[in-house]
This record gives structure tokens, C-alpha cells and sequence, in this order.
């Protein structure tokens, strides 16, 4: 049986068909045959055996007269296929005869003729074993009849023609364009800076391509466009507010489109508001008012921005940016100065070249007061002493320094008299007092058990006075256990500090 590996060749010339086999070219170990070209575009006249009888297509060459039949000559083969078909190659494949003959077969002949010829030029110069083959370098546009036959040592049987011609045309893939992310939104330049577009696209073979702006032809004068294999590039060395607007490109291939658009602004700094005009000045706060620019820079506003400048100073200074409003109130002026205000619109560029200034300077005045006496009864704050936090009974221990605290009001400031068991101790070099903001201390400096007794505290003023006491005890030697219930343990020693 022969073989099912695919053959692939280049097409046979005339000359070759009829040169002899054994210096023919030998199929390589793949069934690939290199074929050379016709020389001088001479034709020959030598054709391969006819194959025998069978009923053509009536746009396929004729076909010689049918030999007698013979046991020896194998039938012709089956289903003849074409399997796929390039711009420049063409894969066909067919099953082996049904009768193979006596003697066998020993490879196929397959042939092509162009349309209108009638020549038929074979494919291999020798009988190949195999039941496909892939004929490449073929020239695009052609339209070719092919043929197979099998192979015998006793000759070629009869042959299978294909009923249509197969026509080797380029491959078309559809056109598609990809564009960018981010060209899929608004693309914004500034004016002046250049705008350079690379749109990818997809096609086979190479398309019509097209840009139009705004439904209308590019201005070649300002625009420049260059289209390659894969892709296209608008460029416009700097961009002018004219140049804002849908961009469209268009790539056509026998018949299929596709397109794809692209938005572009050119924008620039926005103009000036027309006039600005200071309304109110109040206390330390101005008013004030402005009216929208003629020219916002071809893109929306995002604000205005509010200055003020002194005119002792003459300096600028911002007091309010990305203002929505076309007024606004200026605060925390100054008392005593003069001021004057300018506003700049303000874009997605910056901000306005230029600024309106109010005509009118804004005059901070300090208002006149005047105080009203009459009427008014003004409080007397004035109080007898009265003790807010009194005295409390004290413990301590001889040798140990120890302080008595209490706080007293008064209005006016009262005399702070301490006195022990009702004497007056002031003046005692071993009591120190002090008074400071109604809080009074006595300290007793290293007490002895002599020191013990009831100790007061009298503050007087011209409104009266007022007297707390309190008891300090010295623990020590000579204390009792009725009055502590516990014997106090004697101190050895005191050591001054």
C-alpha cells in the first residue's frame, strides 16, 4: 500500500517533464522536491503517458485518448481533495485505487495545468509513495487544474482530474484597529506642545488607510500622517486650539472597514474676569464682586483665586483660592489700613496672564467706642474674713518640723494673727507664717513636747474677722495610755537634720 506521509514541491517546469528520470530530482527524505525554473520561457512538447479513459469537467483540459484496458495498469485513484490553500501553496490528498493491478503500483503522478492551457506539467518528476502533497512557490493569482494518477511497472493508469480550478489568492484578514487606553478617553495636550499618535491596526494584506477630523480631510499644512504595515501615526509638531476635535481613522480591505476615533483638546490658560468691583467694607471684613472671563482656555473652570495687597506694603498676598463663586467677602483685615484686591481665573493650565484690581481701596477704620457710666451700679466686692477650708487637729513626732494649714476670704486682704493656748506667737523665731492668696501655713520648726497645745488662726479686715483652732499633739515621753491607748515607746536620740 502506499504511503500516507504529505510530499510538499515546488511546481514542475516543461523542461523537466521530459528530461530523463534518472537525472531528474531526487525527492528529499521529507517528499520535498526542489524544482527549478523554466529557462527562456520555452514550452515543451513532450507529455507523460495519457491516462485512461474518463469524463472531464468541461473547464478542465482535455484529456487523451483512453488506453486499452489491462490487468497490469493499476485504476485511478480516489477522492482527490484539495485539503488548504495560501497565497502562494496548495495541499491536496486522494486515497489509493481500488484496483491496484497485477503487478502493484510504485508511487503517483500528480500534474497541474494552468486555466485556459492546455498542457499539463507534472508536479513530480518521479512516482511518489505518499497520498498527500503541499506544492509551494506558487504564483498568486494563478488558477490551476490538478491531476493524479498511479504508477506501475507496466505504465501510469488513468487519472483523476479535479472538477474546478484552484485559485491561489492572497490571504485576507480582516482589518483591526487597537487603540491605546489611553486614547479611549479625552486626549488633552496644551497649546503648543506636539501631539504624536501611534494607532496599532491588524490586516492582511496592507489596507487603505484614512484620517479625517471632524468629518472632514486632515489640514496637510498642519497634520502629518504616516501609515505602515501594522500601524499609523498622526503627528502635529504644536498644537493649536484648532486642532481640538474627533479624529477618525478609517481602515478599508476589499470591502471590510473598521474604525476607530479619538478625542483630542487643545487647551491653554483661560483670559481674565472682565472687572472686579469692592462692594461693602464693614468692621474688618470687604466685599466684593467680579464677572466671568470672555475666554476659559477652550476647557472648564475649576475656580477663582481672591489677592489683596496693602498699600502701605504694596505686597500680594492669597486669601482665597479655587472660589466657585463670583463673590466672595475678605476677613481679618487690618484696622488702620488700606487695601486693594485682584481675582485671577484660574484652569486645568494655571492661572489667568492677568488680573483685574479694584478701582476703590478698601479703608479699615477703627470704630469710635464710647463708655456709658450711667446707670451702671458697680458691684462692692468687699467681705468680711470667712474661712473656706479651717484648721485641723495635728499629730507629730519631736525633732520633726511640722505645718498647719487653712484658707480664709476676705475683700479687702485681712491681718493673719496666729496665736498658741490664746497668746500671740508673732514674732516667735520658732514659728515662721505665711499668707499668699488666702491660703495661711504656720510652720513649726523641730517641735518638743512643750510645743503641744491649741493653736488659732484670726484674720481681720475693716469688716470684721474670723478665728479657727485646732489641736497639735507632740508624741513622746509623758504621754498616758488612757488618753493613746498604747505606751508610746521613748526616742533615744533626735538628731537635728
Amino acid at each position: 500500500m502506499p504511503g500516507e506521509a504529505e510530499a510538499e514541491t515546488s511546481a514542475l517546469t516543461p523542461e523537466e517533464k521530459t528530461s530523463d528520470p534518472a537525472n531528474g530530482p531526487i525527492p528529499e527524505a521529507n517528499g520535498t522536491e526542489a524544482i527549478p525554473e523554466p529557462a527562456g520561457g520555452e514550452t515543451a512538447t513532450a507529455v507523460p503517458p495519457e491516462p485512461a479513459s474518463e469524463e472531464l469537467s468541461p473547464a478542465a483540459p482535455a484529456a487523451s485518448l483512453p488506453l486499452p484496458p489491462s490487468e497490469d495498469l493499476p485504476s485511478c485513484p480516489l477522492l482527490l481533495t484539495v485539503e488548504d490553500v495560501t497565497d502562494s501553496s496548495v495541499a491536496l490528498s486522494w486515497e489509493p485505487p481500488e484496483n491496484l493491478g497485477r503487478l502493484g503500483i510504485q508511487g503517483y503522478i500528480l500534474e497541474y495545468c494552468q486555466q485556459g492551457a492546455s498542457e499539463w506539467v507534472p508536479v513530480n518528476a518521479r512516482p511518489m509513495m505518499v497520498t498527500q502533497h503541499t506544492l509551494r512557490n506558487l504564483t498568486t493569482g494563478s488558477k490551476l487544474f490538478f491531476r493524479v494518477s498511479a504508477v506501475s511497472s507496466a505504465g501510469t493508469g488513468p487519472a483523476t482530474v479535479l472538477d474546478q480550478p484552484v485559485h491561489i489568492k492572497e490571504i485576507i484578514e480582516a482589518p483591526k484597529i487597537r487603540v491605546p487606553r489611553y486614547l479611549r478617553q479625552t486626549y488633552i495636550r496644551q497649546v503648543g506642545e506636539t501631539i504624536n499618535l501611534q494607532i496599532p491596526f491588524q490586516s492582511t494584506p496592507k489596507p487603505q488607510v484614512t484620517w479625517t477630523h471632524n468629518s472632514h480631510a486632515l489640514d496637510t499644512k498642519r497634520v502629518s500622517v504616516r501609515n505602515g504595515e501594522q500601524d499609523s501615526i498622526l503627528f502635529i509638531r504644536s498644537a493649536q486650539r484648532v486642532d481640538s476635535g474627533r479624529y477618525e481613522l478609517s481602515i478599508r480591505l476589499e470591502g471590510l472597514e473598521a474604525k476607530a476615533t479619538i478625542d483630542i483638546l487643545v487647551i491653554e490658560r483661560p483670559g481674565p474676569p472682565k472687572s472686579i468691583k469692592l462692594l461693602d467694607v464693614w468692621g474688618f471684613n470687604a466685599a466684593l464682586e467680579w464677572t466671568p472671563p470672555e475666554d476659559t482656555g477652550n476647557t472648564e473652570l475649576l475656580g477663582y483665586t481672591v489677592q489683596k495687597a496693602d498699600r502701605k506694603t504694596g505686597q500680594w498676598f492669597t486669601v482665597l483660592e479655587h472660589c466657585h463663586r463670583t463673590n466672595c467677602t475678605v476677613s481679618d483685615l487690618i484696622i488702620g489700613n488700606s487695601y486693594s484686591f485682584r481675582v485671577f481665573s484660574e484652569n486645568q493650565c494655571g492661572l489667568s496672564a492677568t488680573a483685574p484690581v479694584t478701582a476703590e481701596l478698601a479703608h479699615i477704620q477703627k470704630a469710635d467706642t464710647v463708655s456709658k457710666r450711667d446707670g451702671i451700679r458697680e458691684r462692692d466686692f468687699s467681705e468680711a474674713p470667712k474661712f473656706t477650708h479651717p484648721l485641723a487637729d495635728h499629730t507629730t513626732t519631736p525633732g520633726y518640723s511640722t505645718q498647719l494649714f487653712c484658707s480664709v476670704r476676705a475683700t479687702p486682704k485681712p491681718k493673719i494673727i496666729w496665736m498658741k493656748n490664746k497668746m500671740d506667737i508673732q514674732g516667735n523665731p520658732k514659728y515662721r507664717a505665711l499668707s499668699e492668696q488666702g491660703v495661711c501655713s504656720l510652720e513649726i520648726r523641730k517641735p518638743s513636747l512643750f510645743d503641744a497645745g491649741v493653736y488659732t488662726c484670726k484674720a481681720i479686715n475693716a469688716l470684721g474677722e474670723a478665728s479657727v483652732d485646732c489641736r497639735l499633739d507632740v508624741k513622746g515621753e509623758g504621754f498616758s495610755e488612757e488618753r493613746w491607748g498604747w505606751q508610746q515607746t521613748p526616742i533615744a536620740d533626735i538628731h537635728e537634720s
